[in-house]
């Protein structure tokens, strides 16, 4: 059993789709296209792969209220977004820069 993890930082977007009427959901909150403008972002940085950054889809993460939710393993940090710039700011701030963005902490 290796002592480091598989990858520097294992990020998980929550796109859980609850039916109409019932509690918020971060899939109707944009969270696909914001997985996916993460990924992109990751691989045009070059920092996706073994040892580095992986994106992952997640189902409920439980923290829908609090806006579209991701987390960031193995810190186990958790954000909200409102669009790309957010994600970019997480990407070069936590992801790149290793600091936690406190105006998106949950």
């Amino acid at each position: 059993m290796a002592d480091t993890p598989f990858y520097q930082h294992h990020v998980f977007f929550c796109i859980n789709e609850r039916p109409p009427g019932e509690r918020t959901c971060c899939a109707h909150k944009g969270a696909e296209q914001a997985l996916s403008h993460a990924k992109k972002r990751i691989k045009q940085l070059e920092l996706n792969g073994e040892g580095k950054v992986r994106i992952n889809r997640a189902g409920c993460l439980e923290r829908c209220e609090e806006g579209p939710a991701i987390v960031i393993y193995p810190q186990g940090t958790w954000y909200t977004y409102v669009d790309n710039q957010d994600i970019d700011d997480i990407i070069d701030t936590h992801i790149v820069g290793g600091q936690i963005v406190e105006r998106l902490k949950i």
